[in-house]
């Protein structure tokens, strides 16, 4: 089941709320346990045998996360700390890297293991990384003695479950204990509803538009040259934002119809000024994660320069293998490390940019470095880098032809895209102008300003989206 859906909107989602707050008015721990069912419920759909997977999960890291914050454990509580970090790592390296291991086992001892095709589970990147926090942080006597119920919510609560974000127990959890989360909240709902209505517009409007050119271009990188290369990457670097801030917007609107308020995930990145910058507006939790449970356990910045480098370089390393079991996944990380060792060292240097080249340079970066991130191999990726820069041709669309007759035959050629080039240009325009200029929805979302203009906004919004539920398509974050 997915948001945008017409199960989830009209059955699923009805059901779940309006139950919640009926039983909420009687007993709460019926409420959560309501809740708690149907979020398991949610993740069952997908793929009933995984279930027990994370209800596995969710049970030993609860009971060793208790164990521990109730400093438990004497002089074996950092071990069975590791003990609990080694599961979480050891369930997720199984599933999501066991075939990218082997693979790159027999190519280099020219073995022949074989393969055990897994499907990745839904969620296990990130209800991992959430309790690997939680083991960690009951280890420093830094968590309250929770109810299983609230854990459990906090590991499934099926707005943040599939792709985040990335939840901090402290964020979430005492929510999930408060009355007034039971009760109808009528600016959480009006919150809510309005970006959620914005989310859903960017995923089957915007972001599915663009994924048909990207996906076209990808599919076939051997033809493509200096004009449709460009504008295969573009419409990717754009259904990537609007694919992953519509699901982050959708994920915060769905939570606040229950009046829970999960962290901001995404904050306008293509509008930064620097790779740092950047990181600090996308996929702002794994950041957060990274930083609080990688980067200052390994020294920070307390150990001199070079160490901190090491370390800024090591957290973007990880952030590449965390996102995909391939090399393409590690190499873009690897660019996004040495690029932040780069920011670093400038600022540090004193060196200073104008604000315009600086953004054109971040955003350009960004941009190429996605290549690596949706190719499948890294030859597939070189192929689109090659195009982009005129080394593959350049063919300029055949309908330029009668506008410039001097040029040789040679230099025109068909764009590998049913629609016009005035739809892609417009459309990539646009696009790109939304993401540089345009408010972000929380923004949009935090104005206090609520009348009857807004009121008929969200519901054409709503409206045109419903009517695109039938070209049902999931989010690129459900891979990783």
């Amino acid at each position: 089941m997915i948001f945008n859906s017409f199960e989830f909107i009209f059955l699923f989602l009805p059901l779940v709320w309006v139950l919640y707050y009926l039983l909420g008015r009687f007993h709460i721990p019926f409420a959560k346990a309501w809740l708690l069912i149907a979020s398991l419920f949610f993740y069952a759909y997908w793929n009933p045998a995984y279930l027990p997977l994370i209800l596995v999960s969710m049970v030993i890291n609860y009971a060793v996360g208790m164990f521990l914050g109730r400093n438990k454990g004497g002089l074996w509580r950092k071990g069975i700390l590791s003990l609990g970090i080694i599961f979480n790592v050891g369930l997720l390296g199984y599933f999501k890297y066991y075939d990218f291991f082997v693979e790159n086992v027999n190519f280099i001892f020219a073995t022949d293991f074989v393969f055990k095709d897994l499907l990745l589970p839904l969620a296990i990147s990130f209800y991992t990384f959430q309790q690997i926090a939680y083991l960690v942080d009951s280890y420093r006597m830094e968590t309250k003695e929770y109810s299983f119920l609230n854990y459990g919510l906090f590991v499934s609560f099926f707005p943040q479950l599939i792709a985040g974000p990335i939840v901090h127990h402290g964020q979430v959890m005492s929510q999930f204990s408060e009355k007034k989360s039971y009760t109808i909240q009528y600016e959480n709902l009006s919150k809510g509803l309005l970006i959620f209505a914005i989310g859903l517009f960017k995923k089957v409007a915007i972001a599915d538009t663009f994924a048909g050119w990207a996906n076209t271009g990808y599919n076939t990188v051997e033809t493509l040259t200096l004009v449709d290369s460009w504008i295969t990457t573009l419409s990717y670097t754009l259904q990537l934002y609007f694919d992953f801030s519509g699901y982050s917007d959708m994920a915060i609107g769905l939570a606040l119809l229950f009046n829970i308020r999960l962290p901001i995930n995404f904050n306008s990145p293509y509008k930064a000024l620097d790779i740092q910058d950047f990181w600090r507006r996308w996929h702002m939790t794994l950041s957060h994660f990274l930083t609080t449970y990688l980067y200052i356990p390994l020294g920070g910045n307390r150990k001199g320069s070079s160490r901190t480098y090491i370390n800024i370089f090591i957290i973007f390393l990880v952030s590449g293998v965390w996102h995909g079991a391939g090399w393409t996944f590690v190499f873009w990380g690897v660019m996004h490390g040495l690029a932040s060792v780069v920011c670093r060292w400038w600022k540090r240097a004193g060196y200073r940019m104008n604000k315009v080249a600086a953004w054109i340079i971040t955003f350009m970066f960004v941009h190429l470095a996605w290549v690596f991130f949706r190719a499948i191999t890294f030859g597939e990726a070189i192929t689109v880098l090659k195009a982009m820069f005129g080394f593959n041709g350049v063919h300029l669309p055949i309908a330029f032809r009668e506008h410039l007759p001097s040029l040789s035959s040679v230099w025109f050629g068909r764009l590998p895209f049913t629609d016009s080039l005035t739809t892609l240009g417009v459309s990539l325009t646009l696009g790109l102008l939304l993401v540089w200029f345009a408010k972000n929805s929380l923004e949009i979302m935090e104005q206090k300003k609520r009348n009857v203009t807004m009121a008929i906004f969200i519901a054409l919004l709503l409206f045109y989206s419903v009517t695109q539920l039938q070209n049902v398509s999931e989010f690129l974050y459900f891979n990783f």
